[in-house]
């Protein structure tokens, strides 16, 4: 089975994540802007070929789930990271609020039906983590899931059991999973919304209800940290990426998605020896057909 690659970003998986002991900003020995974009450059060749090699080898899939506050830049990363890589073989869903359809599903429904196939990756902006998330820092909304009984004294651990149990029977089923929170401080993010109001290309991404839930920051934080230090496990882990400088941000996302592919021995597929008197008998037809032109 899969194992999550080394990374001064990696959730540990023994309960001992803090986010007061994590930083938002690059370390101070990071690479300049040069050596940042050389790096993503890279990066972004490398996993085009690693996907290419994905789809053609067909044993797994590989499924990117993004969470993080508002601002932190989930779209821009998606975008940033997966550009090169060819649209047949990637797919990307975006989990808004639910609808009464997937209310009337267990929780993790929805997005099971989004899972990639073999060959190749899907990218969940937000997921079923929203589940532990907003609707813990929200529990009102639990109201319209019409459960048969709610314990929010036991609820969350259930939720994250399940989650655990759901992801580990992906992975045993060969599916590599890479869960990116993309950490931003309430300072950026402050920044980032007066952005949004000072540029008018950018008010369509300004939201009263996202300045709203700034109050909340303390209630996320804690929901986030509890996520994350419950659910990273060597075969689905959590990174926590530094999100207030974003090209160092997508940098990192895509050299720890590059290097977890590079894990997998993927191969092109050999012909059979069967396969290779055809390919032979073929190539014989096809050369005759030239020379009777």
């Amino acid at each position: 089975m899969f194992k999550a690659v080394d990374s001064p970003y990696l959730v540990p998986v023994d309960g001992s994540f803090s986010v007061a002991e994590i930083s938002t900003r690059p370390p101070v020995d990071a690479p300049g802007k040069k050596g940042v974009r050389k790096r993503l450059k890279q990066a972004r060749n490398e996993l085009s070929d690693l996907q290419d090699v994905l789809y053609a080898d067909d044993r797994h899939a590989v499924l990117l789930i993004f969470q993080a506050l508002d601002a932190a830049g989930k779209d821009s990363t998606i975008r940033a990271v997966m550009t090169g890589v060819n649209p047949a073989g990637c797919q990307v869903y975006s989990f808004k609020v639910p609808s009464a359809e997937e209310l009337d599903h267990d929780f993790l429904w929805r997005t099971t039906r989004a899972l990639p196939e073999r060959g190749r990756i899907g990218v969940f902006n937000r997921s079923y983590y929203e589940e532990v998330l907003v609707v813990r820092v929200h529990p009102e909304i639990l109201l319209a899931q019409k459960l048969p009984v709610v314990d929010t004294s036991s609820l969350w651990q259930e939720r994250f059991k399940s989650i655990r149990d759901h992801e580990e029977h992906l992975a045993q089923n060969g599916t590599v999973i890479l869960k990116f929170w993309l950490n931003i401080s309430p300072e950026e993010q402050r920044r980032r919304f007066l952005a949004r109001l000072d540029k008018s290309k950018k008010n369509w991404k300004f939201s009263l209800k996202d300045v709203e839930e700034r109050k909340y920051w303390d209630e996320y934080v804690h929901a986030y940290e509890e996520a994350l230090k419950r659910t990273s496990r060597p075969w689905a882990p959590w990174y926590a990426i530094p999100a207030d400088d974003k090209p160092y941000m997508r940098m990192k996302v895509a050299e720890i998605v590059v290097e977890s592919l590079k894990q997998l021995d993927l191969k092109y597929p050999s012909p059979s020896p069967e396969d290779e008197k055809r390919f032979e008998s073929m190539r014989r037809i096809l050369e005759s057909d030239s020379e009777s032109e």
